[in-house]
């Protein structure tokens, strides 16, 4: 079963959220869905996953997967707003239990059973497998943007949420609370060794120089171009650009109503 994509682009968050299906009437998933939240006001809104909402009607496609790479610091998911109006079950890797905990004080969610990953209706796994209908999806534990990153390998596409960027921007952030920039050059290296043909799948994109967003690259691209990991960069020398540059970097504008919320799968009420 080849899997085909439809991608939206958010320019507020700099977003691609992606919705995976096998044609018209089958089942799908969204992966990394973007709530709209104006931090002035407080107030949300749902245009951006209007427009996804009606394209999965339009296909006439079943919902059964919200998807959701890592706990974002930089946007609001729109997972439950998704699962009120069409249904599905939301999934993330099994250590947003490690981010949980992290920030469990900060965000009084001591009495939520923190740590635990009860927001969620599944937690996956380095080597999970699970179904979108007839489509297979393989899950990979790509930890060192966060602890709770994960990539969905369908066929030959995945999808790798902040682990890998465009070729021409590089590569995520490191130093959020159990990030690691070694730990990102061994996850993004396993990434590298799929097929040359494999088709990456991102989740940001920042273009320089004027160019289109783009969502989608292949490995063979990523090991000849990538600015920060490309196959001629070795592992001491991308942590120290990965260091010396986060260094520079200011705190993303959303952070705390975005990790209040993501690690709360996306329930708004519960968190700011």
């Amino acid at each position: 079963m080849k899997p085909e994509v439809q991608s939206f682009f958010d320019p507020a968050s700099h977003t691609f959220t992606h919705v995976v299906h096998a044609g018209p009437g089958s089942a799908c998933a969204v992966i990394d869905s973007v709530l709209h939240f104006d931090p002035a006001t407080g107030r949300i809104d749902t245009r951006g996953l209007d427009v996804v909402a009606n394209y999965i009607r339009r296909l006439s496609l079943k919902l059964e997967w919200i998807l959701e790479t890592h706990a974002h610091a930089d946007h609001l998911t729109g997972a439950q707003f998704l699962k009120q109006a069409l249904g599905g079950k939301t999934a993330i890797g099994q250590n947003i239990r490690i981010v949980e905990e992290m920030f469990a004080h900060l965000y009084q969610m001591e009495g939520e059973g923190h740590g635990k990953g009860l927001s969620f209706d599944a937690l996956w796994s380095e080597g999970d497998r699970f179904f979108i209908g007839d489509i297979a999806c393989d899950v990979m534990h790509v930890p060192g943007h966060t602890p709770a990153c994960v990539a969905y390998k369908m066929g030959d596409m995945v999808f790798v949420g902040d682990t890998l960027f465009m070729p021409d921007v590089g590569s995520a952030r490191c130093d959020f609370p159990g990030g690691n920039a070694r730990t990102l050059y061994r996850s993004v290296k396993r990434l590298l060794n799929l097929p040359e043909d494999t088709r990456i799948y991102i989740c940001h994109d920042y273009p320089p120089n004027g160019r289109d967003p783009h969502p989608v690259t292949t490995v063979q691209i990523q090991r000849e171009r990538n600015i920060h990991l490309r196959d001629s960069i070795d592992e001491d020398a991308f942590v120290a650009l990965r260091t010396t540059r986060d260094s520079t970097l200011a705190a993303p504008a959303l952070l705390v109503p975005s990790l209040q919320v993501n690690m709360r799968a996306g329930h708004v009420a519960n968190a700011i």
